[in-house]
């Protein structure tokens, strides 16, 4: 490259010598990027700088190994670079990869129309089809990986949900115990109430509730590995006859419950099962009872899940917008008493696992291998960047199927809440 075209690359235009692809990539970058200063770097070692240096903003140094990363870029911007960092195709030399989405995504924000277009529209309505033995495959293909991997960068309390951060800077434990508080107050639990957990992870939710309110529990999930898990704790806390777990199908359920629960399950239900997911849960809860729906949701209109997110860590998922969510509940004939959103609570969340996850690179790759790990984080990198800037968010909706089932006015959640938490309640 002569000095010319150097000049001419670090001052904004795009070397003749570049190929189409490189080009019409650093162009497309360039009409949104402002700050932050991303320098990409092609396969034949030429530079090209886009954005600007700008206080608060991250630096970044990203090399592509392979001609083709542009055009698979300009396809689908999540799905190429992913598929590129994952194989050491596309190498950061500077930053890393969270560093590199905040300058891509911070400067398209949801809130002023930026976004990302999105491709292969007719496979990802399809994967989307939940049935039952699918939802199971699923389900397996991310929560049945090696037992270490999530207590690496979950923590010993296995909370893989958003956590409610009371301050931006308080620990992830302190946040996930607030959390727990949070939904618990919002249940109005009392003593010896039957209480079934859709979902239920490895069962701390619900041995929490069972802990703090002398509740029963049911906690079903369709991850083996989580049952396993979820009764040893069950049993070594001693409330095994108190507080069970099955491998079950939320279709699959009988009964009647005081009150039902389900925390960050929702995304893997797909939208045309949405409304078979609210008549079991009316058919379930007693006229009496209240339902707390805890998941990832979708600000403004519907919109699909990205293909790199469907391909490779949540095959069947989507995130609903709160239309969706509503809609599919009317149908059934719950109300919705309450509805929260969540704004930035899971972006706090998911940048203590991020740095959890470096912290314990040699472990993870250890489990698994390098391109594992890179994997997981372009997987917490893009979320959390999602949940920062895009259009994602954390919908807490509190439901009822008679109107008069909660008090009047929330004074009940705030004491409960405060009591919950071991302060005195005000006043």
């Amino acid at each position: 490259m002569d000095q010319t075209s150097r000049n001419r690359s670090l001052a904004g235009g795009v070397p003749s010598s570049a190929s189409p692809a490189t080009a019409l990539l650093v162009r497309v970058l360039r009409r949104f990027i402002r700050n932050g200063e991303l320098t990409i770097v092609d396969h034949k070692g030429r530079s090209h700088v886009i954005g600007a240096k700008v206080p608060g903003w991250p630096e970044a140094r990203l090399r592509f190994l392979d001609r083709r990363v542009p055009a698979a870029m300009l396809r689908d911007p999540v799905l190429g670079l992913g598929e590129a960092y994952m194989a050491g195709r596309a190498v950061i030399e500077h930053g890393d990869v969270l560093d590199v989405a905040t300058i891509i995504r911070g400067n398209s924000p949801w809130e002023e129309g930026g976004g990302f277009p999105r491709s292969r529209r007719i496979r990802a309505r399809l994967d989307r089809i939940n049935w039952p033995a699918r939802a199971r495959r699923n389900v397996a293909h991310h929560y049945d990986l090696a037992d270490g991997l999530f207590p690496l960068f979950l923590g010993d309390e296995l909370e893989y949900s958003c956590a409610y951060f009371r301050n931006p800077d308080a620990t992830l434990d302190q946040a996930q115990a607030d959390k727990r508080a949070h939904i618990a107050a919002k249940l109005l639990l009392r003593p010896g109430q039957r209480v079934l957990d859709i979902g239920c992870g490895w069962g701390g939710l619900a041995l929490y509730l069972h802990r703090v309110a002398g509740v029963d529990v049911l906690g079903v999930t369709l991850s083996e590995r989580q049952v396993e898990i979820a009764r040893r704790r069950a049993a070594a806390a001693g409330v095994a006859d108190r507080v069970r777990f099955e491998l079950r199908d939320y279709r699959e359920i009988q009964g009647r419950f005081d009150r039902i629960v389900s925390i960050g399950m929702f995304e893997h239900v797909g939208p045309l099962h949405y409304r078979t997911f609210f008549d079991a849960c009316r058919r379930l809860l007693a006229p009496d009872g209240v339902m707390l729906l805890h998941t990832i949701g979708r600000l403004g209109t519907p919109v699909l899940t990205d293909a790199w997110l469907r391909k490779y860590i949540f095959p069947g998922g989507h995130t609903p917008a709160l239309s969706q969510i509503v809609r599919a509940s009317e149908t059934a004939r719950l109300i919705a008493a309450d509805v929260e959103t969540l704004r930035l609570h899971y972006a706090h969340t998911l940048h203590h696992w991020y740095l959890n996850a470096w912290a314990h690179r040699e472990e993870i790759e250890g489990l698994y291998d390098a391109r594992f790990f890179r994997m997981w984080l372009y997987y917490l990198a893009g979320a959390l960047i999602s949940f920062r800037f895009g259009g994602l968010c954390n919908y807490q909706i509190q439901f009822v199927r008679e109107r008069s089932a909660l008090p009047l006015v929330r004074d009940y959640r705030h004491e409960a809440e405060a009591r919950l938490r071991g302060e005195s309640t005000p006043g």
